[in-house]
């Protein structure tokens, strides 16, 4: 069926005609379609509305210091430090750090309300282009299950970023240079001069207004380096406005490539930029190993994969099982030699029949290109496809059945008095019912695809069950589980992680960190010395290694592991605060006060710094300043016992009579002990001397004799010799000062 021959509807069918002319009459009050765009995506995205934090959204997000200090604006757009250059995603973070804080909520509404903008903006980019269907396929955009990764998890603002800018751009290039009439890919192409006879004379008129309009090229350009600037998924798109040019005219002239020349070299530097990030970050892990012959067979896969994914989006995974082709096997290089004979049918037929047909699938090839594997993406290392890398590509096949589908569907249109700035005629009752089912049917996947990504142990028990032999979800699991303190189950799968991949450097580091927990040392220290056999340059198995030989009494041995991992990492700040820690019991407190003030330079609000800083302070008698670093390490982290009782023990004991205030030392010493259970000497040590402080020595001797035997038994005589000591102080009525 012609998609714009006109025809008369059937007596027989007279619900069709009320039906119809209502849709018409819709499709000419575009606000109300655009509406119900962005009200089907908000619906469908329910699940993900209070959605969590997961996966890269702490580097990305709660731990990225680039959104919240004075100078992070700055870092953002210049420092190679910054995760990806991707300025206009941190910087978006930024402002919405500033507006919600830590509230996820935000961050996930704003990726749902751009994901809507951008389904809006294919419906306004397929209408320009005359496609036929264009808001069917903008809907099935909006609700298409595949894009869930890219709108329900934060740090893929990436892609829901770049591709407001990039459709926008692409928009924005249609109105300076209007397209030619020219129908979907079942039919025949208009020449631009039948295009202009068959328009009225008003529209004729409107696009000589705003044709070759310098204002609209030179905004187009800034919206795709806003794009680029977003993610460089979108670097292809000067080719696609080649595309377009033979699309449209059959032909590209000198012309079309110097208007495209701005945008080839945009999308060259920053992909440069993108490239040069991606190998600094991932300087240390091995991506992929395999040849230019391997990456080519895997390209072939992955084309009929993301198809298959498009046009039947069922077993969605976030970390698909990653393929192992042999590129010595000719048989692995069919899915690719598929795709060109595919490609040479469609040239042969460009003609006659195929030449939207070639656009269509040449879009789709070249919005995938930077995702196929030839160049690597640190992603890669655990999978080789992934539903968010076809977001910018997946319009083409959306396109293509929604078009034909409306063409096959299409009411008449006769007597439905039309308006003549209608792209394409409304469905018939059967297309529409046909219709309506699809997008009920795509909607409740996405629903229940985006519910998997309500919180970071939903989203990676799912992926165990979906993908067992991934190695990656049972790592980050773990992790969850660790933030939880559920130490025993984390254990278990870190351990799991490690029967499918034994040298894997990360599972072996958070393993340990999990056993020291448990108070197994020993098991702990082995871990950390097995990551490093694995991973020699890990900053973070070093400084950990370096904290459990502290523990264990290897002063030396401490310093040493976390010097490396400040060689390794000079801003680690953990690895400053350790150090420090080793420094101080080895008598140089000096260096000591030096470290936890470059750690605080890094991140102020590292409250084990101020409280270790703090500590150190009184050793130096700098009473007063290590009670504002007290202070400031409990307004940090307000239920730390450790920071409590520090605090409780300097207003109990502090040499200044001016710092001392036995009732609030009192109170802060209670709490600590509190949360430590009531078993640590030093915790009733400190509350001893708090009672003393605010006269209550009856208390105090109570306290103290019960941190005498507490001592006893944990076997610390020293200590307990030390607390006998201070008993007679308070018998005779003294406070533990001067």
């Amino acid at each position: 069926m012609n998609p714009c021959r006109s025809g008369t509807i059937s007596p027989a069918h007279p619900s069709g005609v009320g039906l119809a002319g209502l849709l018409a009459r819709w499709s000419s009050r575009g606000w109300l379609l655009g509406l119900l765009l962005v009200l089907a995506t908000v619906l469908v995205y329910q699940p993900a509305w209070h959605g969590g934090f997961l996966w890269d959204d702490d580097m990305h997000v709660t731990k990225n210091r680039m959104l919240v200090d004075a100078g992070g604006l700055k870092q953002i757009w210049s420092s190679p430090d910054s995760p990806q250059y991707y300025p206009m995603v941190f910087t978006s973070f930024r402002l919405e750090r500033a507006l919600w804080g830590l509230n996820p909520t935000g961050y996930h509404w704003v990726n749902i309300l751009l994901h809507a903008a951008s389904a809006v903006w294919v419906w306004r980019v397929l209408r320009r282009l005359h496609v036929p269907g264009a808001w069917l396929a903008a809907a099935i955009f909006a609700v298409h299950p595949v894009n869930v990764e890219s709108v329900a998890w934060i740090s893929q603002r990436k892609n829901t970023l770049a591709m407001f800018f990039y459709l926008l751009s692409m928009l924005l290039y249609l109105r300076f240079e209007p397209p030619a009439k020219v129908q979907g890919p079942k039919s025949k192409v208009q020449s631009p001069r039948s295009e202009v006879r068959s328009q009225n004379p008003a529209s004729s008129e409107t696009q000589r207004a705003t044709s070759n309009t310098p204002l609209f090229y030179w905004l187009s350009l800034i919206a795709f380096a806003l794009a680029l600037l977003s993610k460089t998924a979108v670097s292809p798109f000067p080719v696609v406005l080649l595309g377009l040019a033979w699309w449209q005219r059959g032909r590209v002239t000198g012309r079309d490539v110097w208007r495209s020349a701005p945008f080839f070299a945009a999308s060259l530097v920053l992909s440069l930029i993108t490239i040069w990030f991606e190998r600094h970050q991932t300087a240390f892990t091995v991506i992929r190993e395999d040849g230019f012959c391997s990456r080519l067979a895997v390209a072939g896969c992955a084309v009929w994969f993301y198809l298959y994914k498009a046009l039947l989006p069922l077993n969605l995974i976030l970390i698909y099982p990653r393929w192992q082709i042999d590129a010595s096997q000719v048989v692995s290089y069919v899915p690719g030699a598929l795709v060109a004979g595919a490609l040479v049918l469609l040239w042969r037929g460009r003609r006659r029949w195929g030449r939207a047909w070639l656009f269509c699938a040449g879009y789709y090839l070249v919005m995938l290109l930077p995702v196929l594997g030839f160049v690597n993406i640190g992603f890669m290392s655990y999978s080789l496809v992934a539903d968010h890398w076809q977001y910018f590509a997946i319009i083409a096949p959306i396109a293509a059945v929604a078009a034909l589908f409306s063409s096959r569907f299409q009411a008449q249109s006769a007597r439905l008095k039309v308006p003549a700035s209608t792209v394409s005629l409304p469905l018939s009752p059967t297309g529409l019912f046909l219709a309506t089912a699809l997008l009920l049917t795509l909607g409740g996947l996405t629903w229940r695809q985006s519910a998997r990504y309500a919180n970071a142990e939903t989203l990676w028990q799912e992926t165990v069950a979906d993908n067992p032999g991934c190695p990656t979800a049972y790592y980050n699991l773990g992790v969850v589980l660790v933030h939880q303190g559920r130490m025993d189950e984390a254990i278990a799968q870190f351990q799991q992680a490690l029967q499918l991949k034994p040298d894997d450097a990360k599972a072996h580091n958070n393993l340990g960190s999990s056993l020291l927990q448990k108070g197994a040392l020993d098991e702990a220290i082995a871990h950390y010395r097995t990551a490093l056999q694995s991973w020699p340059a890990y900053a973070e198995a070093h400084d950990n290694l370096g904290s459990a030989l502290l523990q264990k009494g290897a002063v030396a041995e401490a310093i040493a592991e976390c010097r490396e991992a400040l060689r390794i990492q000079p801003k680690f700040t953990a690895a400053q605060n350790n150090l420090g820690l080793a420094l101080v019991q080895n008598g140089r407190v000096d260096e000591a006060i030096a470290l936890y003030q470059s750690a605080l330079q890094s991140d102020p609000d590292y409250a084990d710094a101020h409280n270790n800083l703090g500590t150190a302070l009184v050793q130096k008698g700098s009473m007063a300043e290590a009670l504002t670093h007290f202070q400031r390490a409990l307004q940090i982290a307000p239920a730390d016992p450790k920071t409590q009782n520090n605090l409780a023990l300097l207003l109990a004991t502090g040499a200044e009579a001016s710092l001392r205030n036995g009732e609030q030392a009192v109170q802060l010493a209670r709490q600590a002990n509190d949360l430590a259970g009531g078993k640590n000497p030093l915790f009733l040590r400190t509350l001893a001397a708090a009672f003393a402080e605010a006269g209550r020595f009856s208390d105090a001797k109570r306290t103290d004799q019960e941190a005498i035997e507490v001592a006893q038994a944990a076997g610390q005589p020293d200590l307990a010799a030390r607390l006998k000591e201070e008993l007679k102080r308070y018998e005779a009525g003294l406070p533990l000062h001067p």
